[in-house]
């Protein structure tokens, strides 16, 4: 009997069986435009694409920025931002969703709207320093924020001071709130879970000098420290580190991980991308979403973003460090 000339295409080859594989994981990610490509928009549709996810993009304020300042922002209209993601929503399944900045106490009230229709998929918050708003636009923001966003949240993502100030803003204690401390906070307004980033740990000095600085970020419950990684510090100033941590996490629990094993898979990741940043202007350093595209340094070349002079961030990242991990699998 003479062999079948054509033989049928394989159960495990989709593409060979004329079947189309299944598309990546779609994360909806509501934030600011901003031109300086570092964060916002820019750095979540990088991140999620990075992380093996599909970002589905929703403006919600054109922030005015460089690399080093934010001088402006301008918000989109509620009505706009809800018909940009409901026009998505209607064609896209999404798998994850990622809140950054989003502009105005109304679209903070617009974007609830749309999350309580999807209880069912995860939301990941990132809440990035917002010192330079205008006061009497940042109160109702963060009042909103916190009645209308923290309720739907599964993970609350950001800098420990940042959160302290947000979450416990009558801390009068002389130490500094425990990530635990702070998630207790989180889950008075329904928040599962924090990840707190930029934990000072006191150096330890040798008999060589002094010691080295590093920095704990630690996801929290109400019940305790669950996972974390402590990282050596960076000196120099990044911008984009948080957009950066969160839209990772977000993209990896839409893929289908496990909580803690996410969180320390964006964790690493994000360091490997501020070790690779670079400097694309007279500002701070960017993160390298696509660090593990590139060709590995010639011997004698020097790594990380090349300076510790990154002056004063508006947005400030830095306590969230780099270290030289193992290269990261490619998604």
């Amino acid at each position: 009997m003479n062999p079948d000339p054509h033989p049928a295409a394989g159960l495990d080859d989709p593409e060979a069986a004329g079947v189309e594989p299944p598309p990546p994981a779609a994360v909806m990610c509501f934030n600011a435009s901003e031109p300086s490509g570092a964060g916002g928009l820019a750095g979540d549709v990088a991140t999620a694409a990075a992380m093996g996810a599909h970002a589905l993009p929703i403006v919600t304020s054109i922030v005015m920025r460089d690399t080093a300042d934010i001088f402006d922002q301008h918000d989109i209209d509620a009505d706009v931002v809800v018909e940009q993601a409901r026009t998505i929503l209607e064609d896209i399944t999404i798998a994850g969703w990622k809140v950054g900045f989003l502009g105005s106490a109304d679209n903070v009230s617009a974007v609830a709207e749309v999350l309580s229709d999807y209880t069912e998929i995860p939301l990941v918050t990132h809440l990035p320093n917002l010192g330079w708003m205008d006061e009497d636009q940042l109160q109702p923001y963060l009042d909103a924020f916190r009645e209308l966003i923290l309720p739907a949240t599964e993970v609350l993502v950001g800098n420990h001071q940042t959160l302290q100030d947000f979450l416990l803003p009558e801390w009068d204690s002389e130490r500094p709130p425990s990530a635990r401390e702070l998630a207790v906070a989180a889950a008075e307004h329904g928040t599962r879970y924090v990840l707190v980033t930029g934990i000072a740990l006191p150096a330890k000095a040798s008999s060589k000098g002094p010691g080295e600085q590093f920095i704990d970020n630690v996801l929290a419950s109400p019940q305790g420290a669950l996972a974390g990684e402590k990282f050596e510090r960076f000196d120099t100033s990044f911008v984009g580190a948080g957009d950066t941590l969160s839209a990772a996490l977000a993209a990896l629990l839409a893929t289908g991980a496990e909580l803690q094993a996410a969180v320390s898979e964006a964790l690493n990741f994000l360091d490997q991308t501020l070790d690779a940043g670079f400097r694309p202007g007279m500002g701070h350093v960017v993160p390298d979403r696509f660090f593990w595209a590139l060709p590995p340094p010639e011997d004698g070349a020097e790594d990380g973003p090349g300076g510790p002079d990154g002056g004063d961030d508006p947005d400030p990242e830095p306590d969230v460090p780099s270290p030289k991990g193992a290269p990261r699998r490619v998604h």
